[in-house]
């Protein structure tokens, strides 16, 4: 018995993680889990990005067609922008997969993605794919339909580009690629070890439009049409009202939307398969009878169903139980060869029967963390809310020491708690998102391991597995993760994961110090203690290592700092405490890396550096990462010292020009309304500010006023979607926000006026100002400006022309006002020197 609840751990890593923290049902859940049980068709939506899906149709096919559904994503949102708070790059992407997770939990389907980084906005799909690697992620789309082994695959996209974004019209471009090939057995032979051929009986662009698409539109006159706003009334919701809730979950994006009801149509046009003329899936077998051996199963889920009463839903288990065994048979069958139906009917069986019964399995860790080589007292209560006699008979995990057998009878509602102790092999590796466990490529993320290829996350650190048995000889085996359980005040009963942790910690106050002379800056290493319980030392130091810009010949590449190590110790778990260095920069201008290193009393010696990611609609996570900052030298003057920072959808701009010696004041909305704008220099307002904070409707002819009155104001780039402006134009003259860009990094930037204070004042710009740029030159300039405004600089895309709305200079009244849309929320947290001094003049500006 052990062997066998041990050997589903195996199976668990091929089951999305996201099921793990699926609510109970209630009795109308449980119907129609009982309905989709019965079913054993299979859809797969394709698109780009997190909130690319069309949740409605998403919500449609898994609740009212009763269709195994998914979401493949090419990538996990990287490269967006975060309007909850300033992670950015690979920390964005796992809020973003977090969300695709809670969306799916509300629509009721499952996540997938390939290897894919979202490295920003490409014009078109060459580009894109050049940068993703086109062989590459056309064999995860490729795997991910083998593995899935869908039916039917539906694109968000078309091939030919009216998508706008070159991510987009490449995600629809591999679906057509990866339907033709997922059946051919020469196309990516390695991954047959794993999975079988797989043929899609058809597949489908749900055509899309800016506007609404009018039932006489020639376009859709040979598309399938299907009204997704229809009403369920098990869940008392239509699809629409459900769709809202899961795309509401795409919180850092702002893409919460209103409630829709009442008929909904979308139109499906064909574009490979076998040709469908009234539904999508004419023709195809959704019964059990499609399988070998399965039709049995089919009329057991099939009485279940016809005879569930939801006063009584134990009266169902026998037959569900049945079904399971039989299930359990058709699996290990060899005619079933590696067809995904028996798993994932089996873990949504599995489901139902504990709902049915009102059982739960309480997991409860003694704390959140533990390290490789420790151990942590877990404690498992099962209680079974029914007459049902089932008995337990094994709380087990690979990591117990040891597991436990029993042979206790679950009496209706009377919990029965097991404690465990879990010892973990000392060379168990950290909590880290898979794909951000190896250095990544340029445009994928590096995952060897086939079997993770495409999963949302990592299967739980520490999984326990209970079996129940009864008096007729079933057994089942159900799942659950380790979990810490605590309370909050305000939100109740909150868990998180157990994770597997370094000892020590050490996290660098910035990712990024500049020095912009040669003056000493204190350098803080907070650090944590995960592993000793008693009192524990270790020795902090500084290691330095290159990979930045080089000092000129015969300068000196010294950087010193005092002291050159000190001790820290802890008095217990979970202690911090912090150390302060000062470092002292050469005096030529050059870029170096410097890692905080801390060495444990047995020699270890660890450099890694915590992120902690926190926000109510998501489970809290934690990110690893190098215990690293980037020292930066550069000749950075200034003019002025107080600037007010009105932040926006949040970014790091306020950290970078503290860098600099600015005394910067995060303006609330009280200080917007009430506050005194005179006492600054200068006013910034961080990006997307005229979209996301309201009271700048208000706030605007006060700035105004504040710059008429000889203040400098700069604002940085706003968009129009999906949120619109604030205000008709964010400063004193016209001009229009487009959704114009420069995607490519190194494109060239010319000096329209080269002798524009921007440019000179008080830091000489240069072009060598612009190298090392990351991601893009800068997004949604502006057209259509006043004749009072002076363009400063012009840039441009390949093949393009070139756009000189990136930045606008102009005197109003006594001040000056500065709009700018270049991406200095993405340079300067990378530590680019010349956006230092760049941004530097922006806000000297006069």
């Amino acid at each position: 018995m052990l062997r066998r609840s041990i050997a589903l751990l195996v199976i668990l890593i091929a089951i999305p993680a996201s099921l793990f923290a699926q609510k109970p049902l209630d009795a109308a859940q449980i119907q129609l889990a009982l309905h989709k049980l019965t079913v054993v068709g299979s859809a797969l939506y394709v698109a780009a990005h997190p909130d690319d899906e069309n949740t409605a149709l998403i919500a449609y096919l898994g609740n009212e067609r009763l269709y195994r559904t998914g979401y493949l994503a090419m990538t996990r949102g990287d490269g967006g922008q975060n309007l909850l708070g300033d992670e950015k790059g690979e920390l964005l992407g796992v809020i973003r997969t977090q969300e695709l997770l809670a969306a799916r939990r509300t629509d009721g389907s499952e996540q997938f993605f390939t290897r894919a980084i979202d490295f920003g906005f490409s014009k078109n799909p060459t580009e894109t794919l050049a940068i993703w690697g086109h062989d590459l992620i056309l064999a995860d789309v490729v795997w991910n339909i083998r593995r899935f082994q869908p039916d039917v695959i539906i694109t968000r996209f078309p091939t030919t580009g009216e998508g706008g974004h070159g991510h987009h019209t490449a995600s629809a471009i591999l679906a057509v690629e990866a339907f033709a090939q997922a059946g051919d057995p020469t196309k990516f032979p390695e991954q047959l070890k794993y999975v079988s051929v797989w043929q899609p009986r058809r597949l489908f662009f749900n055509k899309f439009s800016f506007q609404p698409i009018k039932p006489d539109d020639p376009s859709i006159a040979k598309s399938l049409k299907l009204d997704i706003g229809a009403f369920n009334p098990l869940l008392g919701r239509s699809y629409t009202e459900i769709a809202a809730d899961s795309r509401s979950m795409h919180k850092s994006q702002g893409f919460g939307v209103a409630e829709r009801r009442g008929t909904t149509p979308n139109y499906f046009e064909q574009l490979a398969g076998d040709p469908a003329t009234k539904d999508m899936f004419e023709g195809i077998n959704t019964t059990w009878s499609r399988y070998p051996g399965g039709e049995a199963v089919g009329k057991i889920l099939q009485q279940a169903s016809d005879t569930f009463d939801p006063m009584n839903p134990a009266k169902t288990i026998p037959l569900l139980l049945q079904a399971h065994d039989r299930l359990e048979v058709l699996g290990a069958g060899a005619s079933w060869g590696r067809d995904p139906w028996p798993q994932v009917k089996l873990r949504d069986l599995q489901n139902v029967i504990k709902a049915c019964a009102g059982l739960s399995i309480d997991v409860a860790a003694s704390d959140s963390s533990v390290i490789a080589g420790g151990s942590i007292p877990v404690s498992v209560s099962v209680i079974n809310r029914s007459d049902y006699p089932f008995t337990l008979s094994m709380v087990a995990s690979r990591y117990a020491d040891p597991s436990k057998a029993m042979s206790t009878p679950l009496t209706n509602n009377v919990p029965v708690k097991t404690d465990l102790v879990i010892k973990l092999p000392a060379d168990f590796p950290m909590s880290q998102p898979y794909w951000l466990q190896k250095t990544p490529l340029k445009g994928t993320y590096t995952v060897e391991d086939q079997s993770l290829v495409g999963v949302p996350e990592n299967p739980p650190a520490i999984p326990i597995v209970v079996t129940l048995t009864d008096n007729a000889m079933h057994t089942i085996i159900l799942d659950a993760p380790a979990v810490y359980r605590w309370t909050d005040a305000v939100q109740g009963e909150r868990t998180r994961s157990v994770d597997v942790v370094p000892e020590v910690t050490a996290n660098l106050g910035s990712g990024v110090y500049v020095f912009p002379d040669t003056k000493p800056k204190p350098v803080t290493v907070w650090l944590r203690n995960f592993g000793a319980t008693g009192p524990v030392s270790v020795r902090l130091k500084f290691v330095q290592f290159a990979g930045g810009t080089a000092a000129p010949p015969g300068a000196t590449q010294d950087w010193s700092s005092d002291p050159i190590s000190t001790v820290v110790t802890f008095a217990k778990k979970g202690d911090e405490a912090h150390a302060t260095f000062l470092v002292t920069p050469p005096k030529a201008e050059m870029t170096m890396y410097m890692a905080a290193e801390a060495e444990t009393t047995d020699g270890k010696k660890i450099d890694v550096g915590l992120t902690a990611i926190e926000y109510p609609h998501i489970p809290a996570q934690r990110i690893f990462g190098d215990a690293v900052a980037k020292l930066v030298r550069v000749d950075v003057k200034k003019r002025g010292e107080r600037v007010g920072y009105i932040m926006g959808a949040g970014d790091d701009v306020p950290s970078a020009l503290r860098q600099v010696g600015y005394d910067v004041t995060l303006l609330t909305d009280d200080d917007l309304d009430r506050g005194d704008f005179a006492k600054y220099d200068s006013i910034v307002t961080g990006v997307r500010a005229y979209n996301a904070r309201p009271r700048m409707r208000l706030a605007h002819p006060k700035l105004m006023e504040y710059v008429k009155n000889g203040g400098t104001l700069v604002v940085q780039y706003n968009s129009t979607n999906p949120q619109p402006l604030l205000v008709d134009v964010p400063g004193p003259y016209p001009f229009k926000v487009t959704t114009e860009r420069v995607t490519v990094e190194e494109a060239p930037v010319r000096f329209v006026h080269p002798d524009s204070p921007l440019l000179n004042t008080p830091n000489k710009i240069t072009q060598a100002d612009f190298d090392n740029w990351v991601q893009e030159r800068g997004l949604n300039f502006v057209k259509d400006w006043d004749p009072q405004y002076q363009t400063v600089l012009s840039s441009n895309d390949p093949n393009e022309p070139e756009k000189e709305g990136g930045e606008l200079y102009a005197h109003y009244g006594k001040g000056t006002f500065v709009y700018t849309s270049y991406a200095w929320f993405r340079q300067l947290p990378a530590g680019v020197p010349g956006a230092y001094k760049m941004f530097a003049n922006l806000v000297s500006a006069k």
